[in-house]
C-alpha cells in the first residue's frame, strides 16, 4: 500500500483549462461592479425578478425532488453502501465531522440573518397574514426554521453523496463533480462536456460565496462602529474585507486537517456559547415557547411552504425569499457537496445522507430559533424598535444593536463580532479550498491542492465581494446567488442520474440476491 502521508504531500498540477477560463470569467464579472456599481445591480435585481417570476416553479419543485430522493437514498436498498473499503471506518470522529459540516456549510449565514430574518417577515407576512397580528410574529419566527432546515440541507447532502461514492467507491483520482457525472453523460464530448460543468461549478461557488462575504463584510463592520461608537464607512469594510481575506487565507493554506478542522472546532464552541448565553440572559421561558411552537408550526404547513407559489395575489414573498434561499443552497452544492465529500470517508449513505440533514438542522435550527426569537421579543415588548432599526439602519445594524441590548452589552458584542469573524473565516476558506481542488489535475482524495492556487482563489473571492459591496445594496447581493445558481440544476440533475446508475451497476445484483432471500426467509415463517 502507498504510503498516505507522502501522497498528502504531493500538489498535483493546476488544470489551465479549468483555472485559466474560470479565473477570467470571474475577473469579467467583478470588473462591472466596481466600475459601474449603480448599472450593473439594476441589471441584477432585474434579472433576479425575472428569474424568479418565470422560474419559480422550478426552483421549489428541485426542493422537494431533493427531500424525495434522500429519503430513497437514506432508507432504500441502497442505504448501507459504504463509501469507502467495507471494513474501513470513518476517516473523521463525529464531532469533527459535525464541526466541520456544520460551520463550513452555514456557519457564517446564520449570523448574518439570525437577528434580523424574522424582522423582514413581520414586514410583508406571508400567506396573507395581516400585518402586526400575533399570528404573523408566530410566523415570521417559524419561516427561518422552514428556510434554513430540512429542504436546504437536503439540497446539500444530494450532491454529497455522488461525489463520495465516485471518491471511495469508484476509486477516482480526481476531486472533480464532473466525474461525478460520469454515469449519466454520453461518451461523445464528455470531456468537453466535463470541462463546462467544472467552469459552472466554480463560477456557483464563487457567486454563493461572494453572497455571504457581501452579507458578512457590512454585518463585521456594523459591529465594529457600534463597539467603538464611530460611523460606520466603506473604508471600515475594506478593512474587514482584508483582513478576513487574510485571515482564511492562511487557514486555507495550511489545509484541510491543520487549518480548516481547528477553525471549525473553535467556531462550535463559540456558538454554543453564543446559543445558551442568549437564552439565559434573555427571555429564555419565551424562547422555548416560541421555538415549541414554531416547530410544530412548520411541520403542519411543510408541503404548504414548500410548494407555494401565490399565483393568484402574485404577491412576492415565496420569489423574494423562498425561492432566493432555495437558489443559495443550490450556487452552494458544488463547494458543499465537493467538501462533505471529503470529510465523509468510511460513512454508509444512510449516516451521510441522515447525519447532514440531521445534525445540520439542529444546528441552524437552534441558531434561528434563539436569536430570532430574542429580536421578536425585543420587538413585541417595545424594548427595542427592532422593524424601525430594519427601516432606517439596515441589516446590518439589527444584528449590531440587537446583540448590544444583550446583558454586557459591549463585551457581548465583542464576543460576538469574534464569533462572526471566525464563522466566515471557515466557510470561506472551505470555498477556496474546493475553488482549488477543482481546479487540480487528477487530485487523489488524500492530497490537497497547490497552496498558490487556495491562495489566488482566495485572493479572487476578496475581488468579486468588493464589486459586490460597491452597489451596497441587499437585493444586489441577492440576486448574484440567485444568477450563480442557474446552472446548477441541469448538475445536479445530472449526478443524481450518475449515482443511481453506479449503484445499480455495482451493487443491483447484490441487493437483489439479498432482497430474494429474504422473501424466502418470510416464506418460510409463515405458518
Amino acid at each position: 500500500m502507498r504510503d498516505q502521508s507522502s501522497t498528502t504531500r504531493t500538489e498535483p498540477e493546476v488544470d489551465w483549462a479549468i483555472f485559466i477560463p474560470s479565473v477570467i470569467i470571474v475577473l469579467v464579472c467583478a470588473l462591472p461592479l466596481m466600475i459601474f456599481p449603480e448599472e450593473s445591480s439594476v441589471f441584477l435585481i432585474d434579472s433576479r425578478k425575472s428569474i424568479m417570476s418565470n422560474f419559480l416553479w422550478l426552483y421549489l419543485s428541485i426542493g422537494m425532488a431533493a427531500v424525495i430522493f434522500c429519503l430513497w437514498l437514506a432508507f432504500g436498498r441502497y442505504a448501507h453502501v459504504k463509501l469507502g473499503a467495507p471494513d474501513e471506518p470513518p476517516e473523521y470522529s463525529d464531532i469533527h465531522w459535525v464541526a466541520m459540516m456544520f460551520t463550513a456549510a452555514i456557519g457564517a449565514g446564520v449570523i448574518a440573518w439570525g437577528f434580523a430574518e424574522p424582522i423582514y417577515y413581520l414586514q410583508t407576512p406571508p400567506m396573507g397574514i395581516e400585518v402586526g397580528s400575533s399570528k404573523s410574529f408566530e410566523w415570521a419566527h417559524m419561516y427561518p426554521l422552514f428556510h434554513w432546515g430540512v429542504i436546504g440541507w437536503a439540497i446539500y447532502a444530494v450532491p454529497a453523496v455522488p461525489i463520495a461514492y465516485m471518491l471511495y467507491v469508484k476509486r477516482y483520482t480526481t476531486m472533480r463533480i464532473s466525474s461525478a457525472c460520469d454515469g449519466a453523460l454520453p461518451k461523445t464530448g464528455r470531456s468537453q462536456i466535463k470541462t463546462t460543468i467544472d467552469i459552472f461549478i466554480v463560477l456557483g461557488v464563487v457567486g454563493g460565496v461572494a453572497t455571504s462575504l457581501g452579507l458578512g463584510v457590512p454585518l463585521l463592520s456594523a459591529m465594529i462602529a457600534t463597539l467603538f461608537d464611530v460611523p460606520d464607512s466603506m473604508m471600515i469594510k475594506m478593512a474587514v474585507l482584508v483582513f478576513w481575506t487574510a485571515l482564511f487565507g492562511a487557514s486555507v493554506y495550511r489545509g484541510l486537517k491543520s487549518g480548516i478542522k481547528v477553525l471549525a472546532d473553535i467556531n462550535i464552541a463559540l456558538a454554543v456559547i453564543a446559543i445558551v448565553f442568549v437564552l439565559i440572559a434573555g427571555p429564555g421561558m419565551f424562547i422555548l415557547d416560541l421555538t415549541v411552537n414554531s416547530l410544530g408550526l412548520m411541520f403542519s404547513n411543510f408541503i404548504t411552504m414548500g410548494t407555494w407559489t401565490d399565483p393568484i395575489d402574485n404577491g412576492s414573498f415565496p420569489e423574494d425569499w423562498t425561492g432566493f434561499y432555495w437558489a443559495w443552497w443550490l450556487a452552494y452544492t458544488g463547494m458543499i457537496g465537493l467538501f462533505f465529500a471529503r470529510i465523509s470517508r468510511g460513512r454508509t449513505i444512510r449516516q451521510v445522507v441522515l447525519g447532514v440533514i440531521g445534525w445540520g438542522c439542529l444546528g441552524t435550527w437552534l441558531f434561528m430559533a434563539v436569536m430570532g426569537g430574542y429580536s421578536l421579543y425585543l420587538e413585541s415588548t417595545g424594548t427595542l424598535a427592532v422593524k424601525e432599526i430594519l427601516s432606517t439602519q439596515g441589516m446590518s445594524f439589527v444584528n449590531a444593536l440587537v446583540i448590544n441590548s444583550l446583558p454586557f452589552g459591549k463585551f457581548t458584542l465583542a464576543m460576538f463580532t469574534i464569533l462572526s469573524i471566525i464563522f466566515y473565516a471557515t466557510s470561506i476558506d472551505s470555498g477556496a479550498y474546493v475553488l482549488a481542488s477543482i481546479c487540480a489535475k487528477n487530485l487523489p482524495s488524500t492530497a490537497e491542492p497547490r497552496r498558490w492556487s487556495r491562495l489566488v482563489w482566495a485572493g479572487l473571492l476578496a475581488i468579486i465581494t468588493a464589486g459586490v459591496l460597491q452597489s451596497g445594496a441587499l437585493g444586489m447581493v441577492m440576486s448574484v446567488t440567485v444568477l450563480s445558481s442557474i446552472p446548477i440544476i441541469p448538475i445536479m440533475i445530472l449526478l443524481c442520474i450518475s449515482l443511481v446508475r453506479w449503484l445499480n451497476e455495482d451493487f443491483g445484483a447484490i441487493v437483489r440476491k439479498r432482497e430474494m432471500a429474504l422473501s424466502v426467509d418470510e416464506l418460510d415463517i409463515k405458518p
